[in-house]
């Protein structure tokens, strides 16, 4: 393939900060009538990251799709964090992937094909390392490249996890730093080594397969991953959803090396400025926190990690059984939904 080409060049937001901001998404969907049946268990009723339906016998359905351009310029590497990212929907409802289907667009005049084929085999590699299947999928000719999937996963009804189940007192659990929207953009721009673009691509590409196997014996109230609308995004549908104030532990939230210099910077995408200008209204913030540490609670995430909301025995014990942090605390609603201390 051509060295000269990268793929970042020919999109212009790359990953998660692609996708449309909270408000105006809540906009397309506000008064939008749509399919209803009573084995419908979880649909856009809530801030979900995926739809459920039961089959009967106590089984549910999973399903969701994901997918965006790159937000990185290795082709095999794009591949796999779409993949990951995608996949990440079912383990955050509690769910085990099963089947896949590719969504694939191509810029033809652009791209060699020998490129398009290691996007491909970068998400099936993921694909079978997530123990599921790929069964083909769809691709369209367009002006920048896409790739994602469709991600079908199964799941006993009484397992599966919502968004909104947190309880007063439970503890929160995020099983991968921040920083992927700071950093990706830092790439874009020159501004970092070959190891440290190493780094933020192994966080992406790093499945949430482990931190589900984990979490699932310890009985969580609540779970979600964190993408596109960044830390702050994902806790606020969960405080809202569950009627609670969500407290976040400035100093304990993981962040990947160099994030927040490079936020001290200025160098954030504007996704991060979107869901900032999105969100703010319903965040109290401590100003003793600096502000580039902030600014990463709203930075987008590309293949996040997983926040959990659990009881404080069960949150120690995860802590124990993979790498995570506890990062806050769930509290009776006072005031704003979120606190950043």
């Amino acid at each position: 393939m051509d060295a000269t080409i990268k793929l970042t060049q020919l999109a212009e937001a790359g990953g998660c900060a692609a996708k449309l901001g909270p408000l105006a998404l809540g906009e397309l969907l506000r008064d939008l009538s749509l399919g209803e049946s009573e084995d419908l268990l979880v649909g856009c009723g809530g801030s979900d990251d995926a739809a459920v339906y039961r089959l009967g016998h106590g089984q549910a359905l999973i399903a969701t799709v994901d997918f965006f351009p790159p937000v990185v310029d290795d082709p095999y590497s794009f591949g796999q964090v779409a993949a990951a990212n995608a996949l990440s929907d079912v383990w955050a409802m509690g769910g085990a992937p099963k089947l896949c289907l590719n969504l694939l667009c191509v810029p033809g005049c652009h791209l060699p094909q020998e490129a398009v084929r290691a996007i491909l085999a970068g998400g099936a590699d993921k694909v079978r390392q997530a123990g599921a299947v790929l069964a083909g999928g769809h691709s369209i000719q367009d002006h920048e490249p896409k790739y994602g999937l469709c991600v079908m996963g199964l799941a006993r009804e009484e397992d599966i996890l919502r968004n909104d189940g947190a309880r007063e007192g439970d503890l929160l659990v995020l099983t991968k730093p921040l920083g992927t929207g700071a950093l990706t953009t830092a790439a874009r721009g020159g501004l970092l080594s070959e190891s440290e673009t190493a780094g933020v691509i192994s966080v992406m590409t790093t499945l949430n397969k482990g931190a589900w196997e984990a979490m699932m014996p310890l009985k969580p109230h609540a779970c979600t991953d964190v993408t596109g609308f960044g830390l702050v995004g994902h806790a606020l549908e969960m405080a809202r959803g569950s009627g609670l104030t969500l407290e976040l532990w400035a100093d304990k939230v993981p962040l990947q090396p160099r994030a927040e210099e490079l936020a001290a910077m200025g160098v954030l995408p504007s996704g991060c400025h979107r869901n900032r200008a999105d969100l703010a209204g319903e965040v109290e913030e401590s100003e003793q926190v600096p502000l580039a540490r902030r600014d990463l609670f709203f930075d987008p995430q590309t293949s996040g990690g997983l926040l959990i909301a659990l009881p404080e025995r069960e949150a120690e014990e995860l802590t124990r059984r993979i790498p995570c942090a506890v990062i806050g605390r769930a509290a009776a609603r006072q005031g704003k939904a979120l606190r950043i201390l």
